[in-house]
């Protein structure tokens, strides 16, 4: 595995179109980042613009995963704008590009996302999925415990409405950096 992750990088005008394109490839591929197949980048772009202010104005921060110059992985650290929520963080836009699937790359991340939860304070992580896809399997595999659902909080379809499942990783003092 050839994974290279970078905390924070510039998001220069192609790295903001690299992230949208993997959006688009992560949702059409039936990743639950969101929207539902089919989009296009016009469809991704105005929520990714949202989430690119969010990291350039701060308080929200950005991982992403390159292999060799290509970024094929990313989360946002989204700051709960709320001082009493301030111990933890909640992980958002968790996304792997489909060509790199069965690599060990969705690990790799939230496994760095794990270790610079620990490194920036944060006493947990916070994540949700979109039941119906067994992505909980994944997150429990990593550690992460299903603490809520919200039912039928997603509309994907007229007629199909899924849970949003709440899951939750205590951190434990750092490590050595993976």
């Amino acid at each position: 595995m050839s994974l290279r992750f970078v905390l924070d990088p510039d998001l220069t005008a192609e790295l903001r179109e690299q992230v949208v394109a993997l959006w688009v490839d992560v949702t059409n591929a039936g990743g639950a980042v969101g929207f539902v197949a089919p989009v296009t980048g016009a469809d991704v772009r105005p929520v990714a613009e949202a989430t690119f202010a969010g990291i350039v104005d701060g308080p929200d921060r950005m991982l992403v995963g390159y292999d060799d110059a290509r970024p094929v992985a990313v989360l946002v650290f989204a700051d709960n704008r709320f001082d009493l929520k301030a111990h933890w963080c909640v992980l958002k836009r968790v996304m792997v590009h489909p060509g790199t699937q069965g690599r060990g790359y969705g690990s790799a991340l939230m496994r760095k996302a794990e270790w610079l939860g620990r490194k920036l304070g944060w006493a947990a992580l916070h994540v949700t999925v979109r039941d119906g896809l067994g992505l909980e399997q994944f997150y429990a595999r990593l550690g992460y415990r299903e603490v809520g659902r919200l039912p039928g909080a997603l509309r994907v379809a007229p007629g199909d409405d899924r849970d949003e499942i709440l899951m939750w990783l205590d951190l434990p003092p750092a490590t050595p950096e993976p």
